[in-house]
């Protein structure tokens, strides 16, 4: 059951795509303070809270103050407070079990038993939202009416959920080249070689370095002759040059966002001093995502947006002001707190929140301060490609992802988690940001392999893919400046192809599940509180995930380590995939378990009588036999059926009719079809 209430007059987000009647009740569970704009709610020893999408800190969210307020935050560790993202749904479970989704554009803060160890408090900006209670059977079941409620996920291209390499630094055709040259000659997957701002001329949005990259079509055509697809980075601001042609029709149409005198906003990053298309605006929008057809038109199949919460470096007044006040510390003897004052103000120009004051939107002919809408601005950026995408190109998808969103993008683009580091504490927030980022309807989601930032080390890579074979987006991606992270740097060449490869050889698990889930609106990845409410053990476990209807995986994310403790909910099969091509099979009681996994295993584990469709690999998506399946089971002591999807991979008809196939399991593991 939902029930929707409505506080003041809020901006429309086109979040929620099916609105429930207003609810003329008073809201449950929280008390309401209008002048103080919260909702305050006690909070049991035992409840626990569940969702927020991407965050840190654990599955369960108790504990700790998130925010929403979408900002560039490449830092991110324990102690952060918002991410690049703002998903304001969450899920509590305890003496009350009820889901919650603030629709609201602007800042969020969530303090979740932080000030209070039992309160829960939500804060707005202003007192202008629509909020949705949800109450269902089980957690699950709220989760499945809220993405009822708010649309159907995205589903990108098959080949997207290839293996991609990626790095801030690829400023050539030739390192391009090269990249596809070693993983081909080596023997290992890849289906994708991603673009960063280098190819750009001059980091302009929807141009081409010509000397860097002469001939973008010819090369897009030649790599897919070979499976591979070039993905190019879009940002969010464009340059402010004359003889721009982007930024001469936009200014020309006003189709930029503005300061309050309607003077063109102009902030500075990676171009330069640029502008930011006014993505709220309709007509705006529809302008901006005509442009992705200049690649589209060069044979480009995809594309991922960055920089769009937005970032801005700085403006130039801030950064007039900022020089004026640090010179006056100019020729002084600083003690320790005047050295610390000065330096925070110059940190305070970078990103700072009261830019965010200084430009406005025209949503409907309203002129709209950005502060109060900004966490749509990722989001729209996004929705002007996918809206684009089914003009442009009607028949086919194209990948389509994000660094910054909000809910409701989820239906144009999936999302990955940022600029990470390379930390193993990285490796295991990647874990526990998949099932609260499919709560909020982002299935087609992953983070950077190896870490985007800091120096790598190779344990670190290959533990990494372990997990990253299981995600649907599955990418390599570095930074300047950082050691190169390509897995042929390394030292174990079979132990990462076969890693890679076991990644095709689960594909026909991974997309039918999938896909199954953004249809019928669940999740891919789940915690075991999720499935198993009533084993007390199982809701306390984070470091471990259900896949889908019968896989449950438990990564390694220690360096050194080579096994983990692993706790079965229920009866399950262990399965181990070495590098030598052996394989060994185990099946372990309910209980705690020590399971070995040397640096080069995978391992997962297969429910009692269940069964995992799987091929026999390929060097790309393209070279995966989806029609004729095998299938790792778990027979134990009854049948079963699995069904099967799997479509063409590439046209937009993605629906169950027609595409399922059902298998049975007999009590001895043979299968056929039904």
């Amino acid at each position: 059951m939902i029930r929707r209430y409505v506080f003041g007059h809020m901006i429309e987000t086109d979040t929620v795509q099916v609105k429930p009647a207003v609810s003329e009740d008073r809201i449950p569970y929280f008390a309401v303070d209008v002048e103080k704009m919260t909702f305050t709610m006690p909070l049991g020893p035992d409840d626990r809270v569940y969702g927020l999408g991407e965050n840190v800190r654990g599955i369960n969210k108790r504990g700790w103050i998130y925010r929403s307020c979408a900002t560039d935050q490449p830092y991110h560790q324990e102690d952060t407070l918002q991410m690049y993202s703002a998903h304001n749904f969450l899920v509590v479970e305890g003496a009350n079990r009820f889901g919650l989704f603030v629709d609201y554009p602007g800042i969020v803060t969530f303090d979740i038993a932080y000030t209070d160890i039992n309160t829960m408090q939500i804060r707005l900006s202003d007192f202008n939202a629509d909020i949705y209670v949800i109450t269902g059977d089980s957690i699950l079941d709220i989760v499945r009416q809220f993405r009822q409620m708010i649309g159907q996920s995205y589903i990108p291209p098959r080949w997207a959920m290839g293996f991609g390499q990626s790095r801030w630094g690829y400023v050539t055709e030739s390192d391009v080249r090269n990249v596809v040259r070693r993983y081909r000659e080596l023997g290992m997957p890849l289906d994708s070689v991603y673009l960063d701002i280098d190819y750009m001329d001059h980091y302009k949005d929807f141009t081409v370095d010509k000397e860097r990259f002469p001939d973008l079509a010819k090369l897009s055509a030649e790599l897919k002759e070979q499976g591979i697809h070039l993905v190019p980075i879009i940002d969010a601001a464009v340059k402010l040059e004359d003889g721009y042609s982007v930024c001469d029709e936009g200014l020309e149409k006003g189709y930029f966002c503005t300061r309050e005198d309607g003077e063109p906003f102009v902030g500075a990053v990676w171009p330069g001093l640029s502008l930011f298309p006014d993505v709220l605006s309709a007509e705006a929008r529809a302008w901006f995502g005509n442009q992705y057809r200049a690649l589209l038109d060069q044979g480009i199949e995809g594309f991922w947006n960055d920089m769009n919460e937005p970032a801005i470096f700085y403006t130039e007044e801030r950064l007039e002001d900022t020089l004026e006040k640090v010179s006056e510390y100019r020729g002084k003897k600083l003690d320790l707190q005047s050295f610390w004052k000065m330096m925070g103000i110059w940190n305070s120009m970078h990103h700072s929140p009261g830019t965010y004051r200084e430009f406005y939107h025209n949503i409907d002919g309203k002129r709209v301060c950005h502060e109060t809408v900004h966490n749509l601005y990722g989001y729209n950026m996004t929705r002007a490609a996918g809206e684009a995408f089914g003009r442009l190109s009607p028949d086919k998808r194209i990948l389509l992802f994000s660094r910054s969103s909000c809910i409701g993008m989820h239906r144009y683009g999936g999302t990955w988690m940022g600029d990470n580091r390379s930390w193993w504490s990285h490796l295991l927030l990647n874990l526990k940001m998949l099932p609260s980022l499919n709560m909020c309807g982002f299935l087609f989601t992953g983070a950077d392999i190896g870490g985007f930032n800091n120096d790598t080390t190779e344990d670190l890579v290959m533990r990494w893919t372990e997990l990253g074979i299981f995600t649907p987006l599955m990418r390599n991606h570095s930074a300047l400046r950082t050691r190169e992270q390509e897995v042929y740097q390394f030292t174990d060449m079979d132990g990462f192809r076969h890693v890679l490869s076991m990644r095709y050889v689960l594909l026909p698990y991974i997309y039918s599940e999938w896909v199954k889930a953004a249809l019928c609106d669940e999740m891919l990845f789940r915690p075991l509180a999720f499935d198993y409410p009533e084993d007390e053990r199982a809701v306390r476990i984070e470091d471990q995930l259900m896949l889908g209807d019968g896989m449950m995986i438990a990564p390694v994310y220690e360096q050194n380590a080579v096994g983990r403790m692993v706790y079965l909910p229920e009866r399950m099969k262990l399965f181990t995939f070495h590098k030598d091509g052996t394989r060994d099979e185990v099946v372990l009681e309910k209980g705690d378990h020590y399971v070995p996994c040397a640096l080069t295993d995978v391992i997962f584990f297969v429910r009692s009588n269940h069964m995992i469709p799987v091929s026999s690999g390929g060097h790309c998506v393209a070279e995966v036999d989806f029609d004729h399946v095998q299938f790792l089971t778990f027979p134990d002591g009854g049948s079963s059926e699995y069904e099967y999807y799997t479509d063409d991979g590439l046209t937009r008809d993605v629906k169950l009719d027609g595409h399922i196939t059902k298998y049975r399991m007999d009590a001895a593991g043979a299968v056929c079809t039904a």
